[in-house]
């Protein structure tokens, strides 16, 4: 009997916000086409959105949720569970992990690196994605998991660039060498998608993603100027395990906290209509560290990402349900924006 071959594995990792979901759905878009991959999608929060906001681009994509905090908790258990049913059922070409962004990702890599996944898993690039803009912040510079994330990348992937001030660049450079990484491969992914070969070992490439980095540092110095879609049954996507009545059980709604950050989520059955001018005034004007939302509405189902004070809304086909979460570092003002949303849609339990 032939042995069966390691799937290549790549953590996709970085701080909350910088864009990992993002880049990961610009990767399923270049995925070959005789190709099947997998996504483990961990969240802090408790309901789980990113695999709904996940419009694989085939039905060779199959994506598994861990919610609720650290893959890395007791042992790796949830993470382990979840990999190993999502192994057995996708037998996938390729496997992609996101590890939520407040995890500990040498945890996951020691998880990962366990004597009974050697022949399962094959590990190869680790990337760390960075929002340079993000380092204005005392607190996110000195925060240990930010700063881990970095340690541990085979290449750090800088996002949302095109928005940064000449000084940002400056900032992230700083940083890097602070954190004692200024030597790994650097790439911006403000210009065109990250290429696939990124995900393989970096061997050959470390000295041509140097340059990348090197051209785009010289461009910031000397000037600066201001697919497809199907619908989520037809992919592997196991929603949260709860079962929504009607009338006053339609509405679900969880709390997590950890790592000076809380979190408020809500699950509402897909029976419930929201209207989406509604949805757009009220998350963009919450003020908190981060906003995910799948909402069916009045003109079918829309998704909501804020972050860093900007809401983007787009258009999706999930129609089981609607889901809310959002993630303050502060507790007072996470509970002021729970009730706000529970009383502007109609969300009391």
């Amino acid at each position: 009997m032939s042995k069966v071959q390691a799937v290549p594995t790549n953590i996709i990792t970085g701080a909350l916000g910088v864009g990992k979901t993002t880049l990961i759905l610009s990767l399923l878009t270049q995925k070959p086409a005789n190709e099947k991959w997998a996504v483990l999608v961990n969240e802090f929060g408790e309901v789980g959105i990113d695999g709904a906001l996940m419009n694989a681009p085939d039905q060779q994509v199959f994506i598994r949720e861990v919610p609720g905090g650290c893959m890395c908790c007791t042992s790796g258990l949830p993470m382990q569970i979840a990999l190993n049913q999502l192994l057995a059922t996708a037998k996938p070409d390729r496997l992609l992990i996101e590890p939520t962004g407040l995890g500990h990702p040498k945890e996951v890599l020691q998880t990962l690196s366990e004597s009974h996944y050697q022949e399962v898993l094959k590990l190869q690039s680790t990337l760390t994605l960075i929002d340079a803009r993000k380092l204005r912040s005392q607190r996110w510079r000195e925060h240990p998991t930010f700063r881990e994330q970095l340690e541990i990348a085979d290449a750090i992937v800088v996002t949302k660039s095109e928005h940064y001030e000449p000084q940002e660049n400056h900032n992230l450079i700083a940083h890097l060498k602070e954190v004692g990484v200024s030597d790994k491969p650097r790439v911006y992914t403000h210009t065109e998608p990250l290429a696939l070969s990124l995900l393989n070992d970096l061997e050959r490439q470390s000295e041509q993603l140097k340059l990348n980095a090197q051209e785009y540092e010289h461009h910031q110095n000397h000037s600066h100027d201001h697919s497809h879609h199907h619908k989520l049954e037809d992919h592997y996507y196991q929603p949260s395990p709860i079962e929504l009545g009607e009338g006053s059980q339609d509405v679900y709604k969880v709390a997590n906290h950890g790592q000076g950050f809380f979190s408020y989520g809500w699950i509402c059955s897909g029976q419930r209509k929201f209207e989406l001018d509604k949805l757009k005034t009220l998350f963009g004007a919450i003020d908190t560290e981060r906003l995910k939302a799948v909402m069916q509405t009045e003109q079918g189902t829309y998704g909501f990402n804020l972050a860093d004070g900007s809401l983007e809304v787009t258009q999706h086909t999930y129609d089981k349900d609607s889901r809310i979460e959002f993630l303050s570092d502060d507790e007072q003002q996470a509970i002021k924006i729970a009730d706000q949303i529970e009383i502007e849609l109609g969300l009391r339990v």
